[in-house]
Protein backbone atom coordinates (compact mmCIF):
# COMPACT_ATOMS: atom_id res chain seq x y z
CA UNK A 1 0.00 0.00 0.00
CA UNK A 2 1.55 3.17 -0.88
CA UNK A 3 0.32 6.92 0.28
CA UNK A 4 -2.56 7.11 -2.05
CA UNK A 5 -3.97 3.90 -0.96
CA UNK A 6 -3.99 4.70 2.64
CA UNK A 7 -5.25 8.09 1.46
CA UNK A 8 -8.24 5.85 -0.15
CA UNK A 9 -8.68 3.54 3.25
CA UNK A 10 -8.71 7.04 5.60
CA UNK A 11 -11.62 8.74 3.18
CA UNK A 12 -13.33 5.27 2.78
CA UNK A 13 -13.41 4.81 6.62
CA UNK A 14 -14.93 8.71 6.74
CA UNK A 15 -17.38 7.55 4.72
CA UNK A 16 -18.03 4.44 2.76
CA UNK A 17 -20.36 5.83 0.51
CA UNK A 18 -18.21 8.94 -1.02
CA UNK A 19 -18.58 9.17 -4.41
CA UNK A 20 -15.42 8.13 -6.71
CA UNK A 21 -15.02 12.07 -7.83
CA UNK A 22 -14.94 13.33 -4.58
CA UNK A 23 -12.19 10.25 -3.30
CA UNK A 24 -10.48 11.33 -6.57
CA UNK A 25 -10.71 14.81 -6.13
CA UNK A 26 -9.08 13.81 -2.17
CA UNK A 27 -6.29 11.98 -3.36
CA UNK A 28 -5.49 13.63 -6.94
CA UNK A 29 -6.24 11.20 -9.22
CA UNK A 30 -8.46 11.13 -11.83
CA UNK A 31 -12.00 8.98 -11.20
CA UNK A 32 -11.22 6.02 -13.36
CA UNK A 33 -7.38 5.81 -11.90
CA UNK A 34 -9.44 6.07 -8.24
CA UNK A 35 -12.23 3.01 -8.87
CA UNK A 36 -9.31 0.81 -10.26
CA UNK A 37 -7.45 1.65 -7.07
CA UNK A 38 -10.50 1.13 -4.84
CA UNK A 39 -11.30 -2.03 -6.98
CA UNK A 40 -7.94 -3.65 -6.17
CA UNK A 41 -7.64 -2.69 -2.53
CA UNK A 42 -11.47 -4.67 -2.47
CA UNK A 43 -9.24 -7.74 -4.68
CA UNK A 44 -6.51 -7.90 -2.27
CA UNK A 45 -8.87 -7.79 0.65
CA UNK A 46 -7.64 -5.04 1.63
CA UNK A 47 -11.18 -3.44 2.35
CA UNK A 48 -13.40 -6.40 2.82
CA UNK A 49 -16.56 -4.79 2.87
CA UNK A 50 -18.66 -1.94 3.15
CA UNK A 51 -21.80 -1.74 5.40
CA UNK A 52 -23.88 0.07 7.09
CA UNK A 53 -23.08 1.28 10.90
CA UNK A 54 -26.52 1.38 13.03
CA UNK A 55 -26.19 2.80 16.96
CA UNK A 56 -27.79 -0.18 18.84
CA UNK A 57 -29.74 2.24 20.66
CA UNK A 58 -31.68 3.38 18.12
CA UNK A 59 -32.72 -0.14 17.61
CA UNK A 60 -33.76 -0.52 21.24
CA UNK A 61 -30.76 -2.22 22.33
CA UNK A 62 -29.70 -0.19 25.21
CA UNK A 63 -27.70 -2.33 27.08
CA UNK A 64 -23.84 -2.88 25.84
CA UNK A 65 -21.92 -5.73 27.63
CA UNK A 66 -18.52 -7.79 27.44
CA UNK A 67 -18.99 -11.20 28.11
CA UNK A 68 -16.17 -13.46 28.73
CA UNK A 69 -16.38 -17.56 27.44
CA UNK A 70 -13.91 -19.63 29.22
CA UNK A 71 -14.52 -23.02 27.68
CA UNK A 72 -14.20 -26.64 29.02
CA UNK A 73 -11.60 -27.52 26.46
CA UNK A 74 -9.76 -26.83 22.99
CA UNK A 75 -12.72 -26.10 20.51
CA UNK A 76 -12.05 -26.06 16.54
CA UNK A 77 -12.23 -22.46 16.17
CA UNK A 78 -14.84 -22.84 13.03
CA UNK A 79 -17.18 -24.41 15.54
CA UNK A 80 -17.20 -21.61 18.05
CA UNK A 81 -17.20 -19.13 15.15
CA UNK A 82 -20.36 -20.87 13.51
CA UNK A 83 -22.24 -21.27 16.90
CA UNK A 84 -21.34 -17.33 17.77
CA UNK A 85 -22.72 -15.86 14.43
CA UNK A 86 -25.75 -17.14 14.98
CA UNK A 87 -26.56 -15.18 17.93
CA UNK A 88 -27.54 -11.48 16.54
CA UNK A 89 -27.05 -9.70 19.83
CA UNK A 90 -23.32 -10.63 19.82
CA UNK A 91 -21.82 -7.30 18.29
CA UNK A 92 -18.07 -9.08 17.83
CA UNK A 93 -15.98 -11.69 18.88
CA UNK A 94 -12.73 -12.54 19.91
CA UNK A 95 -10.30 -15.13 20.91
CA UNK A 96 -7.98 -14.27 23.38
CA UNK A 97 -4.85 -14.68 25.27
CA UNK A 98 -5.47 -14.84 29.26
CA UNK A 99 -7.52 -16.83 31.54
CA UNK A 100 -10.72 -16.48 28.95
CA UNK A 101 -11.16 -18.21 26.13
CA UNK A 102 -13.15 -15.91 23.73
CA UNK A 103 -14.54 -12.08 24.22
CA UNK A 104 -17.53 -10.96 23.05
CA UNK A 105 -19.38 -7.72 22.71
CA UNK A 106 -22.62 -7.78 22.86
CA UNK A 107 -25.90 -5.25 22.63
CA UNK A 108 -29.42 -6.35 24.23
CA UNK A 109 -32.63 -4.62 25.11
CA UNK A 110 -32.52 -5.07 28.52
CA UNK A 111 -31.60 -7.39 31.50
CA UNK A 112 -33.63 -9.93 31.01
CA UNK A 113 -32.57 -10.20 27.42
CA UNK A 114 -29.13 -10.08 28.59
CA UNK A 115 -30.35 -13.13 31.09
CA UNK A 116 -31.80 -15.16 27.96
CA UNK A 117 -28.07 -14.56 25.60
CA UNK A 118 -26.24 -15.39 28.41
CA UNK A 119 -28.47 -18.46 28.98
CA UNK A 120 -27.73 -19.63 25.04
CA UNK A 121 -24.06 -19.07 25.64
CA UNK A 122 -23.66 -21.30 28.67
CA UNK A 123 -25.84 -24.10 27.00
CA UNK A 124 -23.26 -24.43 23.84
CA UNK A 125 -21.62 -27.76 24.89
CA UNK A 126 -18.25 -26.43 25.68
CA UNK A 127 -18.77 -23.13 27.53
CA UNK A 128 -17.81 -23.79 30.88
CA UNK A 129 -18.80 -20.23 32.48
CA UNK A 130 -19.10 -16.79 31.38
CA UNK A 131 -17.96 -13.62 33.15
CA UNK A 132 -20.07 -10.52 32.41
CA UNK A 133 -19.06 -6.57 32.50
CA UNK A 134 -21.94 -4.21 31.85
CA UNK A 135 -20.81 -1.48 29.46
CA UNK A 136 -21.56 2.51 30.92
CA UNK A 137 -20.14 4.93 29.30
CA UNK A 138 -18.23 5.16 25.73
CA UNK A 139 -14.89 7.09 26.34
CA UNK A 140 -13.49 6.58 22.78
CA UNK A 141 -14.71 5.28 19.34
CA UNK A 142 -13.07 5.46 15.98
CA UNK A 143 -12.24 3.46 13.24
CA UNK A 144 -8.97 1.94 12.89
CA UNK A 145 -6.00 4.25 11.22
CA UNK A 146 -5.05 3.37 7.80
CA UNK A 147 -1.90 4.11 8.48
Amino acid sequence: MDAIDQQLVQALLRDGRAPYAELAQAVGLSVSATKRRVDRLRADHVIRGFTAVVDPQVLGWHLPALVQLFTNGTVPFATMQRDLEGLPEIVEAFTVSGAADAVLRIAVRDIVHLERVISRLRGLSYVQQTDTTMLLSSLVRRPLPAG
